[in-house]
Order: structure tokens, then C-alpha cells, then sequence
């Protein structure tokens, strides 16, 4: 499997906030993670990231425990360190800490380098009739879609 081809989204994220600002942070992986990752073994369901200590972290996210790994394999739902500038992080520490603001995990791929990486967006949630208009909006595209397509 090419590494190209690892892309994980989270489809919630956009669905349930409004997304200001968006991210990209390293992660802090064991060994047999970065193989669950590469062989497209994880989730970001029901994830949040939180900053602790000048350190952004990333919890409840799933990575399925390595096939081959022995007793050294992971946890696999355990905190993970997030890999930002101490700027990056001032700033989403500053808008996460505003009322309503949440840090969320958006989309986890593998760069060109072979390197995991994790796309975070610090958004507004939405209210229920925000989400009413985002399927409006879908829908609409997909019924003009299919007029086109004919």
C-alpha cells in the first residue's frame, strides 16, 4: 500500500463546528503504531485534542493494535503528544480557551517523508439549525450535480 493513500478523515469535524483555523502537528507514535497507521488501522470517531503544559495532546484517538507485535505492542486508545511550534500552540491554546472554541482532530495522513501527521482545527460548534443548513447545501449540490450529469 502506498503511503499516499493513507488519509483518514474525520467527517464529523465539519459536520458538528465551524472550523477557524487549521493545523498540522507531527505525532509522537511507538513503533507498531506507525505500522497500524501505514496499513490504514485507525480512527478519529469521538476524538479531541486538549493542551496541557504548553503541550497539545490528542486523546481517545484509535490506532488498532499491530497484526505482528508482541509483547511490546501499544495501547490503543491512549493519549498522544502532538508535535507544534511553541506559537502554533500559544495560538490554540489562546482560542481553545474562548467559550464555545474546541480543538478538533481533523484529517491523519502520512506525508511524503513516511511521517504521520494530523491536521487540527480549532472550531465553533454548531447549533442544530446550522447543521440543518449544511445538509440543505449538500443535498442541493448533489441534485444540481446529477441535472448536470445528464
Amino acid at each position: 500500500m502506498n503511503f499516499k493513500e493513507i488519509n483518514i478523515k474525520n467527517r464529523r469535524a465539519t459536520f458538528d463546528y465551524n472550523i477557524i483555523e487549521t493545523y498540522t502537528a507531527g505525532i509522537m507514535l511507538t513503533g507498531t503504531e506507525i505500522k497500524s497507521i501505514r496499513l490504514g488501522k485507525a480512527g478519529l470517531t469521538d476524538t479531541f485534542c486538549y493542551v496541557n503544559n504548553g503541550e497539545v495532546w490528542v486523546k481517545n484517538m484509535y490506532i488498532a493494535e499491530y497484526f505482528y507485535g508482541t509483547y511490546n505492542n501499544h495501547v490503543a486508545r491512549r493519549d498522544r503528544k502532538l508535535l507544534l511550534n511553541k506559537k502554533e500552540i500559544a495560538k490554540i491554546e489562546k482560542n481553545g480557551k474562548e467559550t464555545g472554541f474546541s480543538i478538533i482532530p481533523m484529517k491523519l495522513f502520512i506525508n511524503d517523508r513516511g511521517l504521520a501527521k494530523l491536521v487540527i482545527g480549532v472550531g465553533r460548534g454548531k447549533k442544530e439549525y446550522d447543521k440543518r443548513q449544511s445538509i440543505k447545501e449538500r443535498e442541493d449540490k448533489r441534485s444540481m450535480a446529477r441535472l448536470f450529469d445528464k
